[in-house]
């Protein structure tokens, strides 16, 4: 699913141009195969995605961006706290973008 989700998603840039590929992919170690990060590496992304003990080769992992994923991960899941978020009651994307809004303005303060 993560292959087909790649193809599919566009990210935008700060100057509002979309580009297809991200430049680097994070992923915890239920995404640390060989087929995906062969196909990663085909298209020219990186990864952050530590290796599982079984893994015999060994490469470059960077350490404090994963720790920046955990964090963006333990934020998802402080939103969850919030029924709304949680179960997509919402119909329309604009009340569920304000509900979420609503919820990290409570989560900052």
């Amino acid at each position: 699913m993560a292959a087909r989700l790649l193809e599919r998603g566009a990210i935008r840039r700060g100057n509002g141009h979309l580009r297809i590929r991200p430049k680097r992919v994070a992923g915890d170690k239920g995404y640390a195969f060989r087929k995906y990060r062969q196909y990663l590496q085909r298209r020219g992304i990186r990864t952050t995605i530590p290796r599982k003990k079984n893994e015999h080769q060994t490469g470059p992992f960077d350490r404090e961006l994963y720790r920046q994923r955990n964090q963006v991960e333990r934020l998802i899941n402080r939103l969850k706290q919030f029924r709304r978020v949680a179960t997509r009651y919402d119909k329309l994307a604009s009340s569920y973008a304000a509900m979420l809004t609503v919820a990290m303005i409570f989560l900052w303060l």
